[in-house]
């Protein structure tokens, strides 16, 4: 190897390589949203049993976050999210077999315990991997995959449906999945230093700027995590944007349909814009707040200052995507909330990584259990609240919702650790 060797871009593999896996994770999560007027029809559920049915899969994914948080610190992420990729992907498939309700309530659970490891596992791959200046940058991209692999779907789902009936896009998706996961196994490490296709100046690079880790498996330090005040105002934000955003990817579909009268292949098109919209909110607001950083070295307010903005966006433009009569314009403008609260997101799971550094998957596993509870809690409130009070009121309090999350992210400090680091590392 001579001495000016360029440095491989291995980290950047390993890091589109996540962003498949965020995709598979929301196109499985998304197509039950899709499928849910036809399983309605079949099956002759009723908004409220179906919201129940998102509950199974909300709530399940919010009580194994930090399990599968500590299943990637533990285990190493190589073998974690190959494991919870199939995982998930088996229950997916499974979704097509169920006959009741309470058949599907059961396999949605234990489709939420596989895709729970997903993000927490995840944030742990890229923190041997990506440089701190990358960091908002690597969780926006992750996102916006997750967003796409959203935003694709209604239009994928509704053409499948139409063809070949609703339970043909869950065994569809969960054969990607499965793919997927073997891809990960064979081509991942768990550091640079075992990865076969890392030279020595990207080595240096990683490990000059995140420090060489030991390769010993160490404790996660959960007196210190959980009694600093930072993670619970970090979960207490989490907890509204869940709320806000998991309105959209298991209700929206629902609100087309049942207040904008929209037929399949309309609905599909419609709800895939807000998500698209997303994805573009991912991209900008973890490249924006990674320059900032760049330029004022202020970690504090470049992750502060977008999320914010984005938080103030939602929570402006929602009530008024509501009462808009014309459906285009309605739709427009929850595009533009959803983009507001895709800017906070590759910015919260910078701060986990900032504020957690080795014990990210820790840090990220409680943030996203407050996320995915309130996700729970929109997947049975929103039913009910449509059922008795109507959309209006249902989109007022996700509005509120987005309000208090910008409230919440200013007293947040990124530049702070949240346990001593010590010596060792």
């Amino acid at each position: 190897m001579t001495k000016g060797a360029r440095p491989t871009r291995v980290r950047h593999v390993v890091l589109w390589l996540t962003v498949l896996a965020y995709m598979v994770t929301y196109m499985d999560r998304v197509v039950i949203s899709i499928a849910a007027p036809s399983i309605q029809e079949e099956f002759g559920f009723s908004t409220i049993v179906m919201g129940w049915i998102f509950f199974a899969f909300q709530i399940s994914y919010a009580l194994f976050q930090i399990p599968g948080g500590w299943l990637g610190d533990r285990f190493g992420p190589r073998r974690a999210l190959a494991l919870v990729v199939s995982w998930w992907s088996a229950f997916t498939a499974l979704t097509a077999a169920a006959w009741s309700a309470a058949s599907m309530i059961v396999v949605r659970f234990l489709f939420g315990m596989g895709e729970a490891g997903a993000f927490p596992i995840a944030t742990r791959s890229l923190s041997r991997w990506m440089l701190p200046s990358e960091r908002g940058w690597a969780q926006g991209v992750t996102h916006a995959g997750a967003r796409l692999g959203a935003a694709v779907t209604p239009v994928l789902v509704a053409f499948i449906i139409l063809h070949l009936g609703w339970r043909a896009p869950f065994l569809i998706f969960a054969l990607v999945g499965l793919a997927w996961a073997a891809v990960w196994f064979l081509y991942y490490r768990d550091t640079p230093r075992e990865h076969s296709g890392v030279n020595a100046p990207e080595l240096d690079m990683i490990e000059s700027a995140l420090g060489a880790r030991s390769r010993a498996r160490k404790s996660v330090p959960w007196r210190q995590l959980l009694s600093n005040p930072q993670i619970w105002l970090l979960s207490a934000m989490y907890f509204c944007y869940g709320y806000a955003i998991v309105t959209f990817l298991a209700w929206f579909p629902k609100y087309l349909d049942e207040a904008r009268g929209l037929e399949l292949a309309q609905m599909g098109l419609y709800a895939s814009a807000p998500l698209a919209a997303g994805v573009l909110g991912d991209l900008a607001g973890g490249w924006f707040s990674d320059h900032l950083f760049r330029r004022s070295r202020n970690l504090k307010m470049a992750r502060r200052l977008v999320a914010v903005a984005g938080f103030l966006v939602a929570g402006i433009t929602v009530p008024l995507a509501v009462l808009i009569a014309d459906p285009l314009v309605s739709v427009a403008c929850f595009a533009v909330a959803v983009f507001g609260l895709e800017l906070t997101v590759g910015v919260s799971w910078a701060v986990t990584l900032d504020m957690g550094g080795e014990y990210a998957g820790s840090v990220s596993a409680v943030m996203n259990t407050f996320g995915n509870t309130a996700g729970a809690l929109t997947s049975v409130a929103t039913g009910y609240l449509v059922t008795h009070f109507g959309w209006t009121s249902a989109f007022n309090v996700v509005a509120g919702f987005a309000l208090a999350g910008a409230v919440l992210f200013l007293w947040l400090d990124a530049s702070r650790r949240l346990y001593a680091d010590p010596a060792s590392e």
